[in-house]
């Protein structure tokens, strides 16, 4: 699952390129007609958590979600894309101007690709990109959850908060020396907003990177993610790992620094 800092970089790119610029071309062939027409304004492009929106002047937004599979992609008209044609799901292209030759904008292999009159985000939870994100909302909704949920589980819950995916579920846990498989009703609600507060600052700190970083060293260093077996940065232990959750995940934790406290006995 694309990390939401990911989702905020490529909007990031793509809003340049394409707002307040009208169509050449639009194309997504597994869409019914009608398709935004050329002359169409592309009036803007965001991100919503894991929701890529791109919105037109004709009252339509191309939303996306890119899951596991799913990436934008920004050309030159004529460049050579860096995927096979038949992966496209998407396809908008604006004209020249005085400062450049136009831009193609190509959504390959995203299982969610939609015309819609409105977004449907409403159900998701705060965006902890956003810098104003409501972290005591978050606490709010981690306390609607079934209190035996693990920590893990409740960081890749989009409708508590969105953004987290499978690098920031393991890193939030150990920057704060719990185990991600704690179960969140042992966490009051203090340590839920540090862990909120936490995954914010991690997703934060990365918006303008792709070498994604969570501590002090060389870009791209990483706590425990992706480090199985390898000793742990603060004491050595050698990192574990396992498959949990839902869709079977790969976790990682430092066994020492994390260990797993037990939910509350049954009342």
């Amino acid at each position: 699952m694309p990390e939401g800092d990911t989702i905020h970089r490529a909007a990031a790119r793509l809003s340049p390129a394409l707002a307040d610029r009208p169509l050449v071309r639009f194309e997504a062939h597994r869409l019914p007609r009608p398709w935004p027409e050329a002359g169409t304004v592309v009036t803007g492009v965001e991100a919503r958590g894991k929701h890529l929106l791109v919105h037109f002047d004709d009252g339509r937004t191309l939303q996306t979600h890119m899951r596991m599979t799913g990436s934008w992609h920004l050309y030159r008209p004529g460049e050579r894309w860096r995927k096979p044609a038949h992966l496209a799901r998407a396809v908008l292209e604006v004209g020249p101007t005085a400062s450049d030759d136009g831009w193609v904008a190509v959504c390959f292999s995203a299982p969610v690709v939609e015309l819609v009159r409105e977004a449907r985000t409403d159900h998701l939870g705060p965006d902890l990109c956003t810098p104003d994100a409501d972290l005591d909302e978050v606490v709010r909704r981690m306390g609607t959850v079934d209190p035996s949920t693990p920590l893990a589980d409740v960081l890749l819950d989009q409708r508590i908060c969105c953004g987290v995916g499978n690098v920031y579920k393991s890193e939030v846990p150990f920057a704060l020396g719990l185990h991600p498989l704690t179960p969140i009703g042992v966490l009051d609600d203090a340590r839920r907003r540090a862990v909120a507060a936490t995954a914010a600052a991690h997703l934060r700190r990365n918006l303008t990177t792709s070498s994604r970083t969570t501590m002090d060293g060389p870009p791209g260093t990483l706590g425990v993610y992706g480090r199985r077996g390898d000793p742990c940065r603060r004491c050595g232990t050698p990192i574990d790992w396992a498959r949990t959750g839902p869709q079977a995940r790969g976790t990682y934790w430092c066994p020492s620094c994390q260990p797993l406290r037990p939910g509350p006995a049954p009342g």
